[in-house]
């Protein structure tokens, strides 16, 4: 069934409508700020090159979607002007729609044109247009004639990219499913925990209008207000909960019902065997010694000390309960799916494949961290913790494929599984209102940390 979806996702039809889409949401009002439109377009335009999609109508379909993108904002800004600046995002960021109007009143008529080939302010030129009651005839003319010179500059390079990559490369060939959905997987993390992790809290579009639903309906009200911590629900907890127990389900079912690896586990297998040398699978056997139980309890012992120092017990209590459930966890479905290996090196003689202890784990150990250190920041200082904590979590996972000990699959699901322990971990915390913890001596933990990493990679060979 997956690789059914990813071979419909490359066909002409598939693809031509992605770069439209893709293209309309990028000049969407506001949707276009959120969106990675550059690295998203360029990305299907690449593989609309590789699959040798005629260009005239990949650069149609990208101008139809930047020209609808365009006109959809104007008629919101012409047509719903107050409505508009008072609801989310504008109404929490007037900051945007201040640069928009200075953007407009310098450039006048022209701003229309000018603004499609400014990041910041391009999707908000064509509402202030509307706004601004710009006639319709020469918002139309600047729309088109803009959309023209922009679908060819963003596509082309793409497209480029996509025709000669394969040559100049020497890829293996056939490889095209795994690439998109490692990129894909990395797009969407990003923008879940970005994004969509800022609308899930107190202050998001998401969590507001969830309150004012629930509000309504007597009977679910009081168990809106019994579960409020410091007059906020763990919204975000309890989605992650809900969305990784219905994933790593859904996919440990496809994974044992699929007689041997699945396509897309070969596919990344030749990928990585293409990509290894020997510099890079010694890094995979270090990140191999620190995702181990050594290597984790290097990592986590200095916190542990600073928390038993700070009598902290309640956060050690929940970080012991992580570490060790994400291991039975692991335990137990090596012993009941029984999955082989790709290759099994000595020192794991007799431990199964699925899921990752490894990429499972860090997730908990990384996961957790971010969560607790992004409790006690800023909300729009969050987003930094959890990108950083992704760009953590992917080499220690990928590493697993350097190495040949894990199929692709074997990673989704131990990093599903290590986001369901967080999940469960950060809702038991957040049931009752908790001191927070105190300052964080982060240069003395990091060289406590770095010292037993060291020392872990140094002596001993990998368990």
């Amino acid at each position: 069934m997956v690789d059914t979806l990813f071979d419909l996702s490359l066909s002409p039809a598939i693809l031509m409508l992605a770069v439209a889409l893709i293209s309309l949401l990028e000049s969407l009002a506001l949707v276009g700020l959120l969106v990675p439109g550059v690295v998203l377009i360029t990305a299907a335009s690449s593989i609309a090159g590789h699959e040798a999609i005629a260009l005239p109508w990949l650069i149609s379909a990208a101008l139809l979607g930047a020209v609808l993108g365009d006109g959809i904002s104007y008629q919101l800004g012409y047509h719903y002007r107050k409505q508009v600046t008072n609801r989310w995002p504008l109404s929490v960021h007037p900051e945007w729609l201040a640069r928009g109007v200075r953007f407009f009143e310098r450039y006048g008529v022209h701003s229309v044109f000018i603004g499609r080939f400014v990041g910041p302010v391009r999707p908000i030129i064509p509402l202030i247009a509307g706004m601004m009651r710009m006639p319709q005839r020469t918002f139309l003319w600047a729309n088109i004639a803009s959309a023209a010179l922009w679908a060819p500059a963003y596509v082309l390079p793409g497209y480029l990219l996509g025709r000669t990559w394969q040559q100049h490369l020497n890829l293996p060939q056939n490889i095209e499913t795994v690439l998109i959905t490692l990129g894909a997987s990395l797009v969407v993390l990003a923008v879940i925990f970005s994004w969509g992790r800022a609308q899930v809290g107190r202050h998001g579009f998401f969590y507001l209008a969830t309150a004012r639903l629930i509000r309504r309906i007597p009977f679910m009200r009081r168990s809106w207000l019994s579960m409020s911590l410091n007059d906020e629900v763990p919204l975000a907890s309890l989605l992650l909960f809900v969305i990784t127990l219905a994933s790593v389900s859904a996919w440990t079912l496809l994974v044992m019902n699929h007689q041997g690896p699945l396509a897309i586990d070969l596919q990344a297998q030749r990928l990585f065997n293409w990509l290894t040398n020997e510099p890079l699978h010694f890094i995979s056997l270090g990140f191999a010694k620190l995702g181990d139980s050594l290597g984790i309890a290097a990592l986590i012992l200095p916190l542990a000390v600073w928390l038993i120092h700070h009598k902290r017990i309640d956060a050690l209590c929940h970080w012991t309960f992580a570490i060790g459930g994400i291991a039975l966890l692991n335990t137990a479905g090596k012993m009941v799916f029984g999955r082989a290996r790709p290759e099994t090196p000595d020192y794991l003689i007799g431990s199964s494949s699925y899921p990752s202890a490894h990429t499972s784990t860090t997730v908990v150990v990384i996961g957790l961290a971010a969560a607790f250190i992004a409790a006690e920041l800023h909300r729009k200082q969050r987003v930094w913790i959890y990108w950083l904590a992704i760009a953590l979590v992917t080499p220690m996972a990928l590493s697993r494929l350097v190495l040949g000990v894990h199929w692709l699959s074997d990673l989704i699901g131990g990093a599903l599984l290590g986001l369901l322990v967080c999940a469960i971990v950060r809702l038991n915390w957040q049931r009752r209102t908790r001191a927070p913890l105190p300052p964080c001596p982060w240069v003395r933990l990091l060289a406590a940390t770095s010292a037993l990493i060291a020392l872990r990679l140094i002596l001993l060979p990998p368990v």
